[in-house]
């Protein structure tokens, strides 16, 4: 998706593991996305570099699609739509 689609996406749940190091924000991620309808979209905050990897590898490997990526002051927002 392009910057300008990621930042109008509607959201279903946002995570905000702003301020937790690795692997916090992985694992609110999996905690969380299962309140995410089948088809949702998730939106991870975080401050800690290595998630802007770990969700995207974690979102393909489990069946659900990594959207993308907007940097932020500070933190990243990270939006995975659920697969199953």
């Amino acid at each position: 998706m392009t910057e300008e689609e990621l930042k109008s996406l509607q959201v279903d749940k946002q995570v905000d593991a702003r301020g937790t190091a690795c692997p916090g924000p992985l694992l609110e991620a999996k905690r969380s996305l299962t309140s995410v309808p089948i088809g949702g979209t998730m939106e991870v905050l975080s401050s800690d570099p290595s998630t802007n990897k770990d969700v995207p590898l974690w979102a393909k490997k489990v069946g659900h699609e990594y959207l993308g990526t907007l940097e932020e002051a500070g933190f990243w927002r990270i939006f995975v739509k659920r697969g199953k």
